[in-house]
């Protein structure tokens, strides 16, 4: 029976492009040192804010393999590894080098919308072909379907392979659930970084986050201060990203944290298309709040 590693701040890793769209692994090298002194507890790669649908199979197993490298074990990796074809999938789990990985993140099936018996079957098939821990990634919005409460549950009981899930459902009442009723060995992540301070005061273990590429050492002191029941100062902190939070996705994700590293000297503000860089009001705004939280040293050239 395996046990859930992935607990704190997990960073779910964005992908650095240069200008003529080549993979910056300079800049992705400066990005893990900077989150590893910086309170990460562990990295989710090649899943959304990766833009991995815009990666090829070679550039995914180089980018696999770097962060693998530079990590050096020094904290778990998540791997992204999802489909809407189940039998697709279970190929692929049995075909991939899990060389350095400790875990796989795995997302509803998309765009086909099962049921919830279908999603069932799916995530258990997923278990039973993984080599490593399974930790389920909820996310309706992306997907057009929710993994209900009562399948998560049954799922976490019936797998022991399967470990967590990044809930991004947007609905408290649904974590609440999920936390009542799961195995004490499951534990529930944040897929949201604005909800990240009401789920862990709720049960949650942690996050797997998006703001945590440019602000690690800040939100993963509020989480930190929730687990130690030092609930007044986390507060504080998750009040100062009410704002931060909304900007960061208005124009869609990553966009909004691209150009919040951009601001910082870590890398360029490319996207892959369909994906394209938030709009500079956005970007001003963020740079303010930042600024005005005390980060200007944050601005200074990496």
């Amino acid at each position: 029976m395996a046990a859930n590693i992935f607990r704190g701040l997990g960073i779910a890793l964005v992908t650095p492009f240069h200008s003529d769209g080549s993979i910056d692994y300079e800049a992705l090298d400066r990005l893990i040192d900077y989150q590893l002194s910086n309170g990460t507890d562990f990295f989710c790669i090649l899943a959304t804010t990766g833009e991995t649908p815009c990666l090829t199979a070679e550039e995914k197993h180089q980018i696999k393999e770097f962060v693998v490298d530079k990590v050096a074990a020094q904290v778990p990796i998540l791997m992204g590894c999802g489909s809407n074809n189940t039998a697709a999938l279970v190929q692929e789990l049995h075909n991939t080098d899990f060389r350095g990985i400790d875990g796989v993140l795995s997302v509803c099936p998309y765009y086909n919308k099962p049921s919830q018996e279908g999603l069932y079957r799916h995530f258990r098939a997923v278990a039973e072909a993984s080599p490593l821990p399974v930790v389920l990634y909820n996310v309706p919005g992306r997907t057009g379907i929710n993994l209900k409460a009562e399948t998560t549950v049954r799922l976490a009981a019936d797998c022991p392979d399967i470990v967590a899930i990044k809930e991004a459902s947007g609905s408290l009442e649904q974590v609440d659930e999920i936390i009542k009723l799961k195995p004490d060995r499951f534990d529930v992540l944040s897929g949201d970084d604005a909800l990240t301070f009401p789920m862990i005061a709720s049960g949650a273990a942690g996050v797997i986050s998006v703001i945590g590429n440019a602000l690690p050492r800040e939100f993963s002191r509020m989480i930190r201060l929730e687990f130690r029941g030092e609930y007044e100062p986390a507060r504080h902190i998750h009040h100062q990203f009410t704002e931060l939070y909304k900007l960061l996705f208005v124009d869609g994700n990553p966009a909004g944290v691209k150009a919040l590293l951009h601001e910082m000297g870590f890398i360029e503000n490319e996207l892959r298309l369909p994906l394209v860089p938030t709009r500079v009001s956005t970007v001003q705004k963020m740079s303010e709040i930042v600024r005005n939280m005390g980060g200007a040293a944050l601005f200074e050239n990496h």
